[in-house]
């Protein structure tokens, strides 16, 4: 898995996923992007994308495309239409791309990703810092409370990760 970061500024988003699902069809790489808003770091994506291709493995996939079912346990729902939401979107905003080839073709990874970079503008923040995010919002997107954060010595981050892990179960 590789990741890209930075700035897009997406004007039409139909074009921008096209464009990208040609990325994805030369390099033979799934390719998610996500509003980094959402996002709670690498390990957060990391744990999205190992969780898809075990999915995938034993044939329980919700979604056919492989970058789809990424978006789908990053988000913890099973629905695509609410996971959406960690998406990216018209507008200007700080994106985090994840790239990856199910074959472990590191080579097709680095390619996609640079190719991905190239449509990305530097961010005025690294997207990838937890420290970056709208906590509020990150907390009532992963249905978070402040009291299921006091009860424990979890980070946000890590509940985020739990939810992530636990979509299985809600199978």
């Amino acid at each position: 898995m590789k990741l890209a970061a930075g700035r897009a500024d997406v004007t039409d988003l139909d074009a921008f996923l096209d464009n990208i699902g040609d990325l994805e069809t030369e390099f033979d790489c799934a390719i998610q992007a996500f509003d980094a808003d959402y996002v709670l770091g690498e390990a957060h994506l990391r744990t999205a994308v190992e969780r898809a291709d075990r999915a995938f493995d034993r044939g329980e996939n919700v979604a056919r495309e492989r970058a789809v079912e990424i978006l789908l346990y990053a988000a913890g729902r099973r629905q695509i239409n609410r996971a959406l939401r960690m998406g990216v979107s018209e507008g200007e905003s700080d994106v985090v791309f994840v790239v990856h080839s199910p074959e472990g073709d590191d080579d097709a990874e680095e390619a996609a990703a640079r190719e991905v970079r190239d449509l990305l503008a530097p961010s005025s923040a690294d997207p990838l810092t937890a420290d970056r995010i709208d906590r509020e919002a990150v907390m009532d997107f992963f249905d978070v409370s402040e009291a299921e954060l006091t009860a424990t010595d979890a980070t946000l981050a890590d509940l985020v990760r739990e939810r992530v892990a636990l979509l299985d179960v809600e199978k």
